[in-house]
């Protein structure tokens, strides 16, 4: 379930989810796909490219699936590079990369 559109700093708008198990729910796949890849990437980019909803909390739920992705084994740290996220201002951000179990889960 996901609340209305609503507008963002930026000027666009986004969705938020009600609850963080459904949201969850939503963004998992498409991580686990971004890491099955082997490309080098932020939490944002993969967010913003497949315009996923904000979850109930985004300033603590978006690290929390990120660590948990991490801790699952499903990704590793990459390295660090400045934000493409419009209201960063280009601060360092962490950047991640997948590992063979993202590729064997994609391959299931």
């Amino acid at each position: 379930m996901t609340a209305p559109v609503q507008p963002t700093l930026d000027g666009t708008t986004s969705t938020q989810s009600a609850d963080y198990e459904t949201w969850l729910a939503i963004v998992w796949p498409v991580f686990i796909a971004a890491a099955a890849t082997g490309r080098t990437f932020t939490c944002y980019s993969v967010a913003d490219v497949n315009r996923l909803p904000d979850p109930p909390n985004p300033r603590a739920h978006w690290g929390r699936m990120i660590h948990q992705l991490r801790d699952d084994g499903y990704i590793r740290p990459a390295g660090w590079a400045c934000s493409d996220r419009p209201t960063t201002r280009h601060s360092g951000v962490r950047t991640w990369k997948g590992t063979a179990a993202a590729r064997r889960e994609v391959a299931a």
